[in-house]
């Protein structure tokens, strides 16, 4: 759509470093320096009805343009938009579970209520996000969802200043993406994050400014191995290794940083090299195992789908010369 800004000199300096020979062993090594400057983490927590455990989990975005457009999964964002509805229902319920009489019939009258809003130990009631290191403070977010496949826009609302100091350079000509390829991706799939906390006082979980913020970035190379296609249209780009949870939202990119697409799931494809009930030697006992082999592959949506759906929503990025 528009011709990369300051990425000229960075493109010129990784061609020149591809085809040296040396470059062999430096793989990805650049390329993931510059992706992370416009790829980020979403951080959340979230707790069910009975714990008082905290779950960490992360999702992963990368920003197109300053204007706080971002690409990630449409699963990622649809978690986001589950988040209001879910926290805001428990805030009624415990509205209403604090005006009960604490009296003999206050534990059948809170089964009652329980009823009501169908909570069960396991029922995720609690939901917070948190943008890592994108910008100083915002509104709220606007989301675009794609129809058909795992793909959203989001555009992060009324900021002033932003923390990423790139954005991504998508490839042009998608056509030219070829089965054997060696790519690599990028996302935050092990929450390390412990800012936060429960707060048994008003039964709630919140971020705090103690603890760790930050997960450690992840990269995992694979080769293209297939494309996805539905109705004679490509759709998506399959690798040789898995794509991680957390990585979701991620960009896949070549050597030279250049964005191919995006991760969106993992599919896992049963070998039939199968054990079962084998006899083996384990710390020295005969022991029965069992094994089923699976093989799982990464699933990215393509390039092409990206751009077609920024230009659908008139979403300014750009395109590598």
């Amino acid at each position: 759509m528009m011709e990369s800004e300051p990425v000229k000199n960075y493109w010129k300096k990784s061609v020149l470093s591809w085809l040296n020979p040396l470059n062999t062993y430096n793989m990805f090594v650049e390329a993931i320096e510059r992706v992370s400057n416009f790829t980020r983490p979403i951080h959340t927590i979230m707790r069910t009805y009975e714990g008082k455990q905290i779950i960490p989990g992360a999702g992963t975005l990368f920003f197109v343009n300053k204007l706080g457009y971002a690409i990630t999964c449409k699963h990622v964002v649809e978690l986001l938009l589950t988040a209001e509805n879910i926290n805001n229902t428990y805030q009624s319920f415990k509205a209403e579970r604090d005006k009960l009489p604490r009296d003999g019939k206050y534990k059948s009258n809170l089964k009652g209520l329980e009823l009501k809003y169908k909570y069960t130990p396991d029922t995720v009631v609690q939901i917070k996000c948190s943008f890592v290191d994108t910008i100083d403070t915002m509104s709220g977010f606007t989301v675009h969802l794609h129809p058909t496949v795992d793909l959203a826009i989001i555009k992060l609302n009324d900021f002033k200043t932003i923390s990423y100091s790139d954005v991504a350079v998508l490839k042009k000509d998608g056509a030219a993406i070829k089965q054997g390829e060696s790519l690599c991706r990028l996302g935050f799939p092990f929450p390390e994050f412990t800012n936060f906390t429960y707060n048994e006082a008003f039964d709630d979980i919140d971020w705090t400014a103690e603890g760790i913020t930050h997960s450690p970035r992840f990269p995992i190379d694979g080769m293209v191995t297939r494309f996805l296609a539905e109705n004679n249209s490509i759709y998506g780009i399959e690798l040789s290794t898995p794509g991680l949870k957390g990585q979701s939202g991620g960009p896949l990119f070549n050597r030279a940083g250049i964005v191919y697409g995006m991760q969106s799931s993992t599919k896992h494809l049963h070998l039939g090299f199968d054990i079962i009930d084998a006899e083996m030697i384990v710390n020295n006992k005969v022991k029965k195992v069992t094994d089923y082999s699976f093989l799982h592959l990464g699933q990215c949506i393509h390039v092409d789908v990206i751009k077609h759906f920024l230009d659908e929503h008139n979403v300014m990025y750009y395109e590598e010369d």
